[in-house]
């Protein structure tokens, strides 16, 4: 069974040239067949929007008039009152609308699918262009040749229906890019984005602690990389600057970028793109904490490297040295041996 299981698609046209303010369509006037060439195109769009960085995720708006995505999708998904041609008419004639208020936006072919991945239902909305290219022929020559250009796939957004049926709060995701063109393709999924940075930081300090294990990094690489990463965060966060995937990837992981980039864009992550990272949640890259209901305890990670905090895992124990003058004084007041006899 394919990773993607395609149980409808259909393709419209949008034509629009830049700096235009109107937009017409061509619609196609069914689905189409699934057949291999069919799937193969659908899964190298899935896989290229799975991978690429620079995605902003949300919910649909609360106002359903303004932004009518969400209706229509659930006309046909729960109310079952629109078969799937009808739905994507009715998507495609609202791209339009959105597409003609835009002048930088521009024209393309509008793929509108239905797919299983996994244990998720997805709708995905992809606007694609054709290139120009040569071929060589059976004969030896060589010809001009016309193929779908996915290297610039661009306009692209994506509904997790399942975990919008079933109440989630971050279900839509769609290609950010320049901000006046995935604007627009936001406001036609009627998604709001709306970040709470706190969540997000959070989300990527969990992601970069996941990819250090998987690298298998030693104490050292460990406390290198996520010194790195705390010392750029914060440096965004104290301009007031969002954090960019991708740049953040060049920068704490150099030599193989696109390895951490795989870890950061896994889906069921919803990192987004844009966020301005929270200090606070930025602490557990260089400290750990912990308290009980007697104690309250912070140290750096470059503690335990020095050894001044030693832990044994199989005591399940922490051991503290050079402990400030002050304290040791205060613990040796405090704490003699009630037994005046006791050594």
């Amino acid at each position: 069974m394919p990773a993607n299981v395609i149980t409808d698609v259909i393709i419209h046209k949008l034509i629009k040239e830049q700096q235009q303010r109107t937009a017409t369509v061509e619609l196609r006037t069914a689905p189409l067949p699934v057949n291999p060439v069919i799937q193969r195109l659908i899964d190298r769009i899935s896989k290229q929007y799975t991978e690429k960085v620079g995605k902003g995720f949300g919910k649909f708006e609360v106002d359903a008039n303004e932004y009518p995505a969400q209706k229509h999708i659930r006309e046909h998904i729960e109310a079952n009152v629109i078969d799937f041609g009808d739905l994507s008419n009715r998507l495609v004639q609202h791209l339009r609308t959105r597409a003609a208020a835009e002048p930088l936006a521009k024209g393309g072919y509008v793929l509108i699918a239905k797919i299983t991945t996994g244990a998720s239902n997805y709708l995905l909305v992809a606007v694609v262009t054709e290139v120009v290219g040569e071929a060589i022929t059976q004969q030896l020559e060589v010809v001009e040749s016309v193929h779908v250009d996915l290297s610039q796939l661009r306009v692209a957004g994506r509904v997790d229906l399942t975990t919008w049926l079933a109440g989630g709060d971050r279900y839509i995701s769609f290609l950010k890019g320049k901000a006046e063109v995935s604007d627009y393709f936001k406001l036609f999924l009627g998604c709001n984005d709306v970040l709470a940075p706190m969540a997000e930081s959070k989300k990527l300090v969990t992601a970069l602690d996941d990819f250090a294990d998987q690298q298998n990094l030693d104490t050292a690489a460990k406390d290198n990389l996520f010194s790195l990463a705390h010392a750029y965060l914060a440096g965004l966060s104290k301009e007031k600057q969002p954090v960019e995937l991708e740049a953040f990837s060049n920068h704490v992981w150099p030599h193989a970028p696109q390895d951490l980039r795989d870890v950061l864009t896994e889906p069921e992550r919803s990192i987004s793109d844009g966020f301005i990272p929270d200090q606070r949640a930025l602490k557990h890259l260089v400290k750990f904490e912990g308290k009980s209901q007697y104690w309250r305890l912070t140290f750096e990670r470059k503690a335990l490297r020095n050894r001044e905090i030693v832990f044994d895992a199989a005591a399940g124990t922490l051991t503290l040295s050079n402990l400030p003058p002050s304290l040791r004084e205060e613990l040796e007041r405090d704490c003699q041996p009630d037994d005046p006899d006791e050594v």
